[in-house]
Order: C-alpha cells, then sequence, then structure tokens
C-alpha cells in the first residue's frame, strides 16, 4: 500500500554569522522588525504544501527560537533541534529526527536556509510538485555574470563554461527521504569526503538519481555579507508594493467588525476615509482631531482620547495617525511659530501617538500605522520640514517595529503616491485631473495593512498604470 506524503520543511539555522562581520548569528539579524528565522517560518508556516517543520540550530539561539515559535505560533513546529559546525550535520540531525515518520509516511525533506527569508509560496509549492515525480531536486536562477574558470598558478583564465548550461542555485532542496539518506551514509564512507550542499551529496554518492530543477526567482537572496542586509530590506518593500498592487478581495474586511479603531487626523482626506470605511464594515471608530478636542501635539489629550475609548469599548485594535500640516514656503521665510508648529505636529504628533498607544496595543497585539510622503527619500524645497519630518516618521516606525516585535505590536507605514486631499488642495490649488491617487483607494490599501500580518514595513501606493 502507497503510504501518504509527508511534506517536511527543515529549517537550517545553525550558523553564526562570524566570517560575515555579524554581532549575532545572521539568521537572528532583524529585517523589517523581525529575525530572518521568523520571515522563513512565516513563509513555510502558511504553505499549504508543508505538513511540518523542523529547524535545526544552535546551542545560541535555540531558546530565542523556541519562544519565538511559541509566541509567534507557528503550530507546524514541532521540533527545534541542534545541529553541527559544518552543514551537513545539520541535514544528517534532521535525517535523524525524521526516520522515525516513514513507518506511516513517505517523507519529503525540504530544506531551506534560515537565512533565505524571501522564499515565496510558488516555490515550495514547486518542489513539492517536483516531489512526486522525482526523488530529489533543486531551486536554481540563470546564470547572468559570466563564469571563468581559473588557473590558480598563473591566476589566468583557462576555460569559460557555456553560460547557458549554468544556474545559480539557491534553497529549497528536497529529497525522499530515503533518497537523501542513503547519499550521506555512503558519503560518510568516504574518507575524501568534502562538505558541500545536499544536492551535491545526492550528485556524486547517488549519480543514477536524477535531481529535477525549479524555477527560483532572483529575490530569493540569501544573507551572506552585512550590505545584503539593506539589500533584502528594500526586496521585501517592493514585495509589499507588489502585493498593495494587487486586487483586494473585499470579504478581508469583514474582520473589522466589531474590531476599535482610533484614528487621529480623521476629520478630512485618508483619515476621513478610513474612518467612513471601517464604520461601513461595522469597526467602532473614534475619530480623534482638534474638532474633537484632541490636539496630537499635546500628548495628555491624546493619552485621555485613547483611555476614553478604552473605556467605552473595553480595548484598542488599531491606532492611526494621519494627522499632519503641510506648508509650502522657504524655512527662511516662515515665522518660527509656524516652525514649530510644523514640527509638533509631523513629527512629535506622531510620538505622543505611539507613546499613548504602546501599552493598549500590547494588549490587544495590535497595530500602529503611521503615514508618510513621497518626499521622504530626499528633501524637498519650500517644504524642507514636512519632508524631513517624514523621513522622521519614517526611521521611527521601523524602530518601533523592533523595539516592540516582542510584544506582539505591529508598526507600519503608508507611503501614498501625491493623493487628492483637502491639504494638498490648500497646498498646491488645483492640479491636472487623473495625475493623483483618490483618499479612497488610498484608505482601502490602509485598512488592508492593518488587517494584514506584516510589521515594520513602508507600503509604497501608487496610481494603477
Amino acid at each position: 500500500m502507497n503510504k501518504p506524503p509527508r511534506h517536511i520543511g527543515v529549517i537550517l539555522a545553525a550558523g553564526r554569522g562570524e566570517r560575515s562581520g555579524f554581532d549575532r548569528p545572521k539568521q537572528m539579524m532583524k529585517l523589517a522588525g523581525r529575525p530572518l528565522v521568523e520571515h522563513t517560518l512565516a513563509v513555510f508556516q502558511d504553505s499549504a504544501d508543508i505538513d511540518q517543520i523542523i529547524v535545526v540550530t544552535n546551542k545560541d539561539c535555540q531558546e530565542q527560537i523556541q519562544q519565538l515559535t511559541a509566541n509567534r505560533r507557528f503550530s507546524k513546529v514541532k521540533a527545534v533541534i541542534l545541529g553541527g559546525s559544518e552543514r551537513y550535520q545539520s541535514s544528517l540531525a534532521a535525517i535523524a529526527a525524521t526516520e522515525h515518520l516513514a513507518r506511516d509516511y513517505a517523507v519529503k525533506l525540504i530544506f531551506h536556509d534560515a537565512v533565505r527569508p524571501l522564499v515565496n509560496e510558488r516555490i515550495i509549492a514547486d518542489v513539492a510538485q517536483a516531489l512526486r515525480h522525482y526523488n530529489a531536486c533543486d531551486v536554481v536562477v540563470p546564470t547572468t555574470d559570466t563564469i571563468v574558470s581559473v588557473d590558480p598558478l598563473t591566476n589566468t583564465i583557462d576555460f569559460i563554461p557555456d553560460r547557458s548550461r549554468l544556474r545559480n542555485g539557491q534553497t529549497p532542496q528536497g529529497f525522499a527521504l530515503e533518497t537523501v539518506k542513503l547519499a550521506y551514509e555512503r558519503a560518510l564512507r568516504d574518507p575524501d569526503f568534502k562538505t558541500t550542499d545536499d544536492c551535491g551529496v545526492v550528485l556524486k554518492y547517488v549519480p543514477d538519481e536524477k535531481i529535477y530543477l525549479v524555477t527560483g526567482e532572483h529575490d530569493n537572496l540569501k544573507l551572506t555579507y552585512r550590505e545584503e542586509l539593506q539589500i533584502l530590506d528594500k526586496l521585501l518593500q517592493m514585495k509589499s508594493r507588489q502585493a498593495t498592487h494587487q486586487p483586494i478581495n473585499p470579504q478581508v474586511f469583514a474582520e473589522l467588525k466589531h474590531k476599535v479603531l482610533v484614528v487621529f487626523g480623521g476629520g478630512s482626506g485618508i483619515g476621513l476615509d478610513m474612518v467612513n470605511l471601517a464604520q461601513a464594515h461595522q469597526a467602532h471608530v473614534v475619530v480623534a482631531t482638534r474638532g474633537t478636542g484632541v490636539d496630537v501635539t499635546d500628548l495628555t489629550a491624546v493619552k485621555l482620547c485613547l483611555a476614553n475609548t478604552v473605556a467605552e469599548f473595553g480595548r484598542i485594535d488599531y491606532v492611526v495617525n494621519t494627522a499632519a500640516v503641510l506648508t509650502c514656503e522657504p524655512l527662511a521665510n516662515m515665522d518660527y511659530a509656524d516652525v514649530v508648529r510644523s514640527v509638533q505636529i509631523n513629527y512629535m504628533g506622531a510620538v505622543n501617538v505611539a507613546l499613548a498607544a504602546f501599552d493598549y496595543l500590547r494588549q490587544s497585539q495590535g497595530q500602529l500605522l503611521n503615514f508618510t510622503s513621497s518626499s521622504y527619500t530626499y528633501g524637498r524645497a519650500f517644504y524642507s520640514l514636512y519632508s524631513s519630518a517624514k523621513a522622521a516618521v519614517v526611521n521611527l516606525t521601523q524602530a518601533l517595529a523592533e523595539e516592540w516585535h516582542s510584544e506582539g505590536v505591529r508598526v507600519n507605514c503608508i507611503n501614498p503616491e501625491r493623493t487628492d486631499t483637502p491639504m494638498r488642495k490648500r497646498a498646491f490649488g488645483v492640479e491636472p485631473a487623473g495625475t493623483l491617487m483618490s483618499s479612497h483607494d488610498v484608505a482601502l490599501q490602509s485598512l488592508n495593512v492593518l488587517l494584514g500580518k506584516v510589521t515594520g514595513q513602508i507600503f509604497d501606493l501608487r496610481r494603477p498604470a
């Protein structure tokens, strides 16, 4: 009788990152407020093709990862075990930890580097599909650079292979348990065995076994050097941008029913549209503006607003800060009172809202959502205070996402393209039709972000092409 398949994700997280110059193991480096290993685990947890997960790590990280899996409710993680100083020792540990399952299942091991956090569901699904027909598979992308073979004695080129036949290997790599186990049994009997990746072991020691190639993606990048952490951060932002360009499933907004949402600056523009949309989906919404007696520059007033909200509804699930002021004027021409007012509203307002909201969001495991502007990427003439404050809000968002991550509080930021709002009309007048985003569309995407699971992200919203 054929045994049912059992796909086990093996997350290899035993590296220490010493050679790369990190001050902690690479898998624990933060990306958008979360350790890399958490990003990776989240993808495998959400994959419909993964039945369970084993994490192979080192003594320094074992307790942290165990706590992380418990806090984030990664229910598929069945064990966090110790590997070895060499990669193949971690693979052997995973093989030993899963052999008992072979009595009841056709076990398929899907090995993946913890420090490849941008792996996606499509790649995992394709690996699982390949394992229906093959006992080994690798994930690869076409080689884009010319590869040269070097004579080590003369330091000159001795061969240039045909690039059309070359691929860059990635992970995951998938295997039938009995295949990879056999390969390692033979490898360990070889006195000249040298450490390589798992596909290399199968290729050398089970040469009759065909290794199928699954197409990977160039953004499935492995963190090796410090500067690549910044690249991963930008790639993650690009993925977030792509996600916000996808059609929104209207059913997702049913989750707003009976949720408690406080919107600072909710009297006009994007904030008002968020209020109306959330109320239409039966959320309890509190509008906090100067018109309702709440000035974001007054920490006492902000605290009182949130306290009154909890007194009425029992909790706060989401806090949104859209309050802002835009003055188009050279800094040297501005009255100092207007300078102070701009900084107080655009930056200290965000700080005050964050300070007052933290304890409530910690209790609800909720989210703080800030707003920035496309001008945050570089200072703009005539609104230097606005653009510099919005850059500060981005940094505040990313910092708080890291600080509050262990408490289960998500912090994100919306960066909309130029948007048709009353504030923009006051600053720039009437602009050509069709050149601005609608505040309604921005509000829809912003509510969609509130209902998501990510943290530490800057969501770039753009008009449809």
